[in-house]
């Protein structure tokens, strides 16, 4: 039989009548989560789901989207980005990659935006949307990570092969990624871990969606009323526990002529993509230093105007996957990590984020993460660099060392 129609009804709320004081304290085991400085979006439960594999995914999900939101019944009083119906998305980093693409619609979401905060409900009713918000949490249990499939000597390795065949290739930068693993207790809850990332790193993006879960740095790409928004991160340094120290690093980083040609490579990749669909592009001229609580990031913004009433997953497919986490140019780079690694990785550094019924958006890169498998109790996490001619094997092991950071403090 065919799944009922969607009835979505969107109402002004209070985190009083909810019970808790602060957004992110919403978060349970039930939740999906698009959230930055304490504002966006927290799903509970499923109420449907989407499914897409293979090189066409993301338009097979945004098809699917458009049909399943006209037959839906929408009432929104609120009619704020991200109210009315609304789904979570990730999508798997490769087209030959196992792991399914999703799009999770709730039974129940709560955004906040500003010092507006609504409730959507989705074929459900306001006393069953508040019992399944009020889940209790389960007892954390801190996890223990070992080398996984690329363990640090294999991926020494795999930087210097990779080395080769930008010399020989005509590659200009690859991203090169390893992976750490876990073993979880049976119906693991990670939502201490959500709650302590988006407290700590409240400028990333918290997020969870069908077990993949971290706080991400990178922007993808913000798509609302045709104006595009994105932001570039590429070039890596540590933070100096010193005021002084750490100040010079960030003023280095913006000199480094290895870390400024990875940026570039990364902002023209963006640009480029986006040309087929914007009327206008506009990029910061230089990068500048983004600080986070572990790191220096080079960054850059770009905005745009699209040229038609394009869906923000019709921007994923064309941004994705970016040099920011592949590499330039993008089918060589691809070969390359396809032959390098030779893992699936998944839905790591694949869009993260959401989709509106208008087809507007949200979407982040899934970087500083992790994904649950429930199937065989196990937590893989991710970490990679981008590779050019001027990188060292020892000091990209090291930069992996920093960005696993945040997940593994957050798990602990």
């Amino acid at each position: 039989m065919p799944e009922p129609a969607l009835r979505v009804t969107t109402i002004p709320f209070t985190l009083n009548q909810l019970g808790f004081e602060n957004f992110s304290d919403l978060i349970n085991a039930e939740s999906s989560v698009f959230i930055n400085q304490n504002q966006g979006l927290i799903g509970f439960g499923e109420q449907a789901r989407l499914e897409a594999n293979g090189p066409n995914r993301v338009e097979e999900l945004n098809q699917a989207w458009q049909q399943l939101t006209k037959t839906a019944t929408i009432e929104d009083e609120v009619k704020l980005p991200g109210s009315g119906l609304i789904a979570f998305g990730s999508i798997a980093f490769a087209d030959q990659s196992q792991s399914k693409s999703v799009l999770i619609i709730p039974k129940v979401i709560v955004g906040l935006s500003q010092s507006t905060l609504w409730l959507t409900t989705i074929n459900i009713s306001l006393e069953k949307a508040l019992e399944l918000i009020k889940i209790p949490a389960l007892e954390k249990q801190a996890l223990r990570f070992e080398p996984g499939t690329i363990n640090p000597e294999q991926f020494q390795a795999n930087v210097a092969t990779a080395l080769t065949q930008i010399k020989t290739n005509d590659i200009e930068k690859v991203v090169l990624a390893r992976d750490l693993i876990s073993n979880t207790p049976q119906h693991f809850d990670y939502s201490y871990a959500l709650k302590a990332l988006s407290h700590k790193f409240e400028t990333c993006f918290t997020y969870s969606v069908d077990g993949l879960f971290g706080a991400s740095p990178e922007l993808l790409v913000k798509v609302s009323n045709s104006q595009v928004s994105a932001r570039v991160l590429a070039g890596t340094a540590g933070r100096g526990t010193d005021p002084g120290v750490d100040e010079a690093i960030g003023k280095a980083l913006v000199t480094s002529h290895k870390n400024l040609e990875e940026h570039r490579f990364a902002v023209d990749s963006l640009v480029h993509a986006l040309e087929p669909l914007a009327t206008q592009i506009d990029a910061d001229e230089t990068p500048f230093s983004l600080s986070l609580p572990n790191l220096w990031h080079l960054a850059s913004d770009v905005h745009a105007v699209l040229k038609a009433d394009s869906s923000s997953l019709q921007v994923v497919k064309a941004l994705h996957p970016s040099a920011a986490v592949a590499g330039t140019p993008r089918t060589k780079a691809l070969a390359a990590i396809k032959q390098i690694e030779n893992i699936d990785r998944g839905r790591y550094a694949g869009p993260v984020g959401w989709i509106g019924a208008d087809g507007d958006g949200f979407w982040a890169i899934a970087l500083r993460g992790a994904q649950l498998d429930s199937s065989t109790n196990t937590i893989r996490a991710f970490a990679g660099c981008g590779i050019v001619a001027e990188s060292e094997p020892e000091a990209e092991l090291a930069e992996t060392n920093l960005k696993f950071k945040p997940i593994l403090e957050a798990l602990s």
